[in-house]
């Protein structure tokens, strides 16, 4: 029996890896390990390592790895961290694969980890454009990987130019696309989830945007600035607005600051603002939200399966394919207003399946049943 290791480090990973973790631990044939640290562990991003063992899941290790900061030289530090700390894990567990995802910086430091250590590393969702350091980031982890499961086509083919081999390359879709399937919700389990945990008065009955605005590693500085701009052209719709905390980037210190600042200022204007959602709530606010507005890659991958009308603000996501339900805004409130009026007078698109249809968990865990064990690449062309 293969153990299959996989490496859990940010909220929003999970949520794209939760049906591999699902679909490992079914298969006959495959030992699912559970190595869950960074921000996943961190009260301030939501503790998501409580979510996971609701969901059934028992982590093995929990490692801890991030430096407080927020900037450039923390993120650089916290990957070495994250090097140092999952060598350990990996010495001790001893998988015969690592299964990391995308394209962040604790997903770098799982994948050079397992390189040194001989462990064949598998990696989902290479291939992407995406602008700024995460493209780098993402394709250097695909040099470093024996297997990859790209999400789209197009991906697969970016892979094979890179002069991977042929046989190590299985396009699956997007797992998220499987948990929009498989948990899904109705509205009214989220009113008990708010109620419960949240501790807000936002009506569901009634029209809602949802927000995520992430820091962009590149203009880390500009953080507060720009999500004010995004904050300040929501002041001109009367709807609801759900306001999500950013991820744990260089510069999310910033974009928090602005938040926080913005919200002291601007009570009782429709603004609710959460940590965390599980991944089931989190699909079920993007499902039946009137308009997405922020950076968030699932208001591309997921919105475009929900034909959810997305307003994608700056260049964090820049080169991304993409379906029909997303437009783009600068950093501008006037632009970013106009982009959000030409969304709620669209309304809802037809889904698209640029991403997969809901099958990437098994097909991954199939793939990995049955693959030769082999570290010794070579280049194709």
């Amino acid at each position: 029996m293969r153990k299959i290791c996989v490496v859990v480090a940010s909220r929003a990973n999970y949520g794209r890896v939760k049906p591999v973790l699902t679909a490992i631990q079914k298969h006959p044939d495959l030992e699912l390990q559970i190595v869950v640290g960074a921000s996943m562990l961190l009260d301030r991003y939501g503790k998501a390592v409580d979510v996971l063992r609701k969901d059934g899941f028992t982590p093995l290790k929990e490692v801890y790895y991030m430096l407080e900061g927020e900037n450039l030289a923390t993120q650089a530090k916290s990957t070495g961290m994250g090097i140092i700390e999952l060598s350990s894990v990996f010495q001790e567990l001893a998988p015969d694969v690592v299964i990391t995802v995308a394209d962040r910086f604790e997903t770098m430091a799982t994948a050079i980890a397992a390189s040194y250590l001989n462990i064949p590393l598998a990696h989902i969702q290479g291939g992407e454009i995406t602008g700024n350091i995460d493209e780098s980031v993402r394709h250097a982890i695909t040099k470093l990987a024996h297997y990859h499961f790209p999400a789209t086509e197009e991906s697969g083919q970016r892979i094979r130019k890179m002069g991977e081999e042929e046989w190590r390359i299985r396009v699956t879709g997007c797992p998220s696309i499987d948990t929009l399937l498989c948990d899904k919700l109705e509205l009214e389990d989220c009113r008990d989830f708010i109620k419960k945990r949240a501790n807000v008065t936002i009506d569901l009955s009634k029209p809602f945007i949802l927000v995520t605005q992430h820091p962009v590693t590149s203009e880390y500085m500009d953080g507060r600035k720009q999500i004010m701009e995004t904050l300040n052209a929501l002041r001109k719709f009367p709807v609801q607005k759900m306001v999500l905390w950013p991820n744990i980037d260089a510069g999310s210190n910033l974009v928090s600051l602005g938040i926080r600042s913005f919200k002291d200022r601007h009570e009782n204007e429709n603004f609710f603002y959460f940590k965390n959602f599980p991944p089931e709530v989190y699909n079920c606010f993007l499902e039946n939200a009137v308009c997405l507005v922020g950076n968030s890659s699932s208001f591309i991958r997921e919105a475009s399966f929900l034909g959810t009308p997305s307003v994608i603000i700056g260049n964090r996501q820049e080169g991304r394919e993409h379906g029909r339900n997303v437009i783009y805004a600068d950093y501008d409130r006037e632009d970013i207003a106009q982009k959000i009026e030409c969304q709620l007078n669209h309304g809802r698109y037809e889904s698209e399946h640029i991403f997969g249809t809901g099958k990437a968990g098994f097909m991954i865990a199939d793939y990995l049943a049955d693959v030769k064990l082999d570290i010794n690449k070579r280049m194709t062309y």
